[in-house]
């Protein structure tokens, strides 16, 4: 309430030409966010040179407002508030959310790039039938790549392959691609190149001229940590504060089952019955219901944090952000999280991503005694093959497998 914020000023801010008759709800909005008070003074502050500059663009309602209207006044106002331009962001996200925002596709002619990605994007999804990020990886390199091309004057009808390859090099310089990032942009930039020549926006057969770099399945052994250091990293963690608590939490769940980031960020709280003690995972890869026990450290974990942090409605997800907005974790987060301990415990973990506990549970699981099979299903790969990697980790039964080299038996000196 604007009332309790300014009790003062509070008419000044809702007597704005444009977004005075919102600045009310906005702030609740800002409220139900999880924005602190200081926030929301200065996101209601700003909003007065936000009215200014859109009127100055012509919008009289509320109503006219599209994402490039917006996007344009936060390029402006940047220049002039750089520390708090990014309101323009956040007004974005209520209004998106309160369907305020103008979203129709008739209101503004949309250039060709977002006409070429949003047939994209349904021919991946409606055709292909591919899950929602492979398709978010696509349409994140169609946008690369057809920018790259506007930016050149290039058109579609006269590529050719001279520009592909000057594509892929920059692509590689630019944003620092290793070879299996790199062999990924390939891959979809053919997967692009097939679907606009199939639309007859290019020449056919562009898609068989770029060359993938050698990438082995083998050639590397899974990043895997040995197992007394992923205990002891969970033991660095500090779980005094509701953030070190969390992550633990998080932590301790890949440990204990080998869970993706993926699947970890997905868990809802109806995922876990505590009455049976059995947790419920849906595997991000196979869509399958995998069903594990509720250990009792990961119960009494994940019991004193949801009791010192309980979800916010409308939200059922277990991790949430505790910043500001309030929402569901990303798995970049997750990843930026154990980068972050791990650098804190001092134990020297080469890895940058949590996925590498992922890998020491299966080889802890394999010295058990754990057959493959089981292994498999517990992680979630479709086929057996994808299990088998993790044989080159148990180096001391390797050992045991390999023959003993036949030495040459000595000849005796036989003298005639």
């Amino acid at each position: 309430m604007l009332t309790t914020l300014f009790p003062k000023a509070f008419q000044r801010h809702s007597s704005f030409p444009l977004l005075g008759p919102i600045a009310d709800s906005f702030d609740d909005w800002l409220l139900d966010q999880g924005y602190t008070v200081g926030s929301r003074t200065n996101a209601i502050e700003m909003l007065r040179h936000i009215d200014e500059d859109l009127r100055q663009r012509s919008i009289e309602y509320v109503t006219q407002l599209t994402h490039s209207t917006l996007y344009c006044s936060w390029r402006a106002l940047f220049q002039r508030f750089p520390a708090r331009a990014g309101t323009v962001r956040v007004l974005e996200r209520y209004l998106e959310t309160r369907g305020l925002l103008n979203t129709g596709e008739g209101t503004e002619l949309r250039n060709e790039i977002d006409v070429h990605v949003t047939a994209y994007a349904d021919y991946l999804q409606e055709v292909r039938g591919c899950a929602q990020r492979t398709i978010c990886g696509h349409i994140r390199t169609a946008k690369y790549f057809l920018l790259y091309l506007k930016k050149r004057s290039r058109r579609l009808q006269v590529l050719t392959t001279g520009d592909l390859e000057e594509y892929v090099k920059k692509a590689r310089t630019r944003r620092r691609l290793g070879r299996g990032a790199l062999q990924n942009e390939v891959c979809a930039l053919r997967s692009l190149l097939r679907f606009l020549a199939m639309k007859e926006k290019v020449p056919p057969g562009l898609d068989r001229q770029i060359d993938s770099p050698r990438h082995y399945r083998l050639e590397q052994l899974p990043r895997c940590l040995p197992w007394e250091t992923v205990r002891s990293f969970l033991r660095s963690i500090d779980r005094t504060t509701t953030l070190g608590l969390r992550d633990y939490t998080i932590f301790l769940l890949i440990a204990t089952y080998g869970l993706r980031v993926s699947e970890i960020v997905a868990l809802r709280l109806e995922n876990i019955e505590w009455r049976t003690n059995r947790i419920k995972i849906v595997q991000r890869k196979t869509s399958t219901l995998l069903e594990l026990p509720l250990t009792n450290e990961v119960g009494t974990a994940l019991f004193k944090y949801l009791r010192r942090v309980p979800p916010r409605p409308p939200h059922r997800q277990i991790f949430l952000r505790m910043m500001a907005p309030i929402g569901p974790l990303k798995p970049t987060a997750v990843s930026m999280a154990f980068h972050a301990w791990s650098r804190r415990s001092g134990l020297g973990i080469p890895y940058q991503g949590p996925h590498c506990m992922r890998h020491a549970y299966a080889a802890n699981l394999l010295r058990n005694g754990t057959s493959l099979k089981t292994i498999g299903d517990i992680l979630g790969h479709r086929c057996a093959r994808s299990t088998v990697t993790y044989l080159r980790l148990a180096t001391g039964d390797l050992r045991d497998v390999a023959l003993p080299v036949p030495t040459k038996p000595e000849q005796k000196d036989v003298r005639s």
